[in-house]
């Protein structure tokens, strides 16, 4: 299982990169392989305000079908249309062109509530 240094992850196996003035978010190595062959990936609206812990989308795969939460409150700002024609890339690449929306946010350091890459292998080598 590939767990980045550099990220941040929470414990709903999203991973945030803190990038420019936005964060970007997508799910772990970990949520795409317990999830199987993703088929559909749906994000709530750019503009729309969430909060940690809050659904704003779903990914569907040939076993389930799983919500995706926010890791920290902001607004979404961009949402990775190409998973519409591609959702398979949640599968192929989940650090890079599988990501799923970027998040302004007005309190950078909420990233510090979020586990480091070996807290997050610690977690998942525990589930």
């Amino acid at each position: 299982m590939l767990v980045p240094d550099g990220l941040k992850y929470s414990s709903d196996h999203e991973w945030v990169r803190a990038d420019a003035h936005r964060f970007v978010v997508g799910i772990t190595d970990y949520a795409q392989d317990a999830l199987g062959d993703v088929v559909f990936v749906s994000i709530h609206d750019v503009g729309t305000l969430v909060e940690p812990g809050q659904s704003c989308g779903e990914v569907e795969s040939t076993k389930s079908v799983s919500d995706i939460y926010a890791p920290v409150a902001g607004r979404i700002v961009a949402v990775n249309e190409a998973l519409n024609d591609a959702p398979e890339a949640l599968n192929k690449d989940p650090y890079g062109d599988g990501w799923l929306f970027a998040l302004e946010v007005d309190d950078p350091s909420a990233l510090e509530n979020l586990l480091d890459a070996a807290s997050y292998q610690a977690l998942t080598e525990g589930s």
